[in-house]
């Protein structure tokens, strides 16, 4: 009976021991890490793979992710430079690096980040006014995130990015900018439309600019081809009127060398001399003598032109 009750109990202990064995045995997954205790004091930080915890001394005292988290604000009341109160609400990108500062740098890590953030955004927001404060959102991110990656770096946190998700005026100043910019959109609806209307105008007068121009240029060649036309008529006219005079010319003088040849009488000689007086008056004489003989025939020409007026 004896014998029984000591394998009993053997067996009892090695069980004991194989369950303690094996439920202090921890694997630490991927993006984890645990912080370690031995005896209420901080032994070490576990990371990814297979480890043992002493039974009953060591203590797993906080399990740290190490992924990037994402916290969501609710709207915090701040108050601008020319004392407008409005609502920002904004995103904190954060990641744990040191699982030790994590456990033991403050007692709870987002409420410490949520009340630092809403104090780093109202002094932020009160050196800005309402219009700054609407347009400066990547001004207003880049200061967040300094002050509190500088803050939280003694608690194993690193602050990677911080965005302002909304701000909410006042709904009377909302009104008062929806107006700004109906009357905004307006002003320039009116100044594209009289842009319009200009440049309108001025196509027109140009295009009524190109048609006088055409116009005036086309009658100025209508002008330029009737004055040649002329021209060339009335030089056509002189070159016939001079071929007449050639011909009659070189009829006369023909003729007169025929009588010369024929007969060389008075009359002949008369018309010769006459012949040679044209000559000489084409000349650059200042004085011409004029022979008896043709003072004669002047006077017989004189004769001939009243015999036919009166006929």
């Amino acid at each position: 009976m004896g014998e029984v009750i000591k394998i009993i109990v053997i067996v009892v202990l090695i069980i004991v021991a194989i369950g303690l064995v094996v439920t202090n045995i921890r694997i630490v997954p991927q993006a984890r890490a645990y912080v370690i205790e031995r005896l209420g004091a901080y032994k070490g930080t576990w990371q990814v793979g297979l480890h043992f915890k002493v039974p009953l001394i060591d203590k797993i005292s906080r399990k740290v992710s190490l992924k990037e988290k994402v916290i969501d604000f609710p709207p915090q009341p701040v108050i601008t430079k020319d004392n407008v109160t409005m609502e920002i609400d904004t995103v904190i990108y954060f990641q744990i690096t040191d699982p030790k500062l994590y456990a033991y740098g403050v007692e709870s890590p987002m409420d410490a980040i949520e009340n630092l953030t809403a104090t780093t955004l109202r002094n932020i927001i009160g050196e800005l006014e309402l219009d700054e404060s609407l347009t400066s959102r990547e001004t207003i991110n880049t200061k967040i995130r300094i002050v509190l990656d500088e803050a939280t770096d003694p608690w194993g946190i690193k602050i990677n990015r911080v965005e302002v998700k909304n701000i909410t005026p006042p709904r009377d100043i909302q009104q008062a900018m929806e107006k700004q910019m109906r009357a905004e959109r307006e002003r320039r609806e009116a100044i594209i439309r009289a842009e319009g209307e200009k440049k309108a105008a001025i196509l027109t007068a140009e295009g009524h600019k190109e048609a006088v121009i055409l116009e005036a240029e086309a009658s100025k060649e209508s002008k330029i081809l009737d004055a040649e036309a002329r021209k060339q008529a009335s030089i056509r006219e002189a070159e016939g009127q001079a071929e007449a005079i050639r011909m009659v010319k070189q009829a006369t003088a023909d003729g007169i060398k025929m009588l010369v040849e024929s007969q060389p009488n008075k009359e002949v000689i008369a018309l010769q001399g006459l012949n040679s007086f044209e000559k000489a008056a084409d000349g650059q004489a200042t004085k011409i003598i004029i022979p008896s003989e043709i003072a004669g025939l002047a006077g017989l020409a004189t004769s001939l032109k009243e015999l036919i007026k009166e006929d």
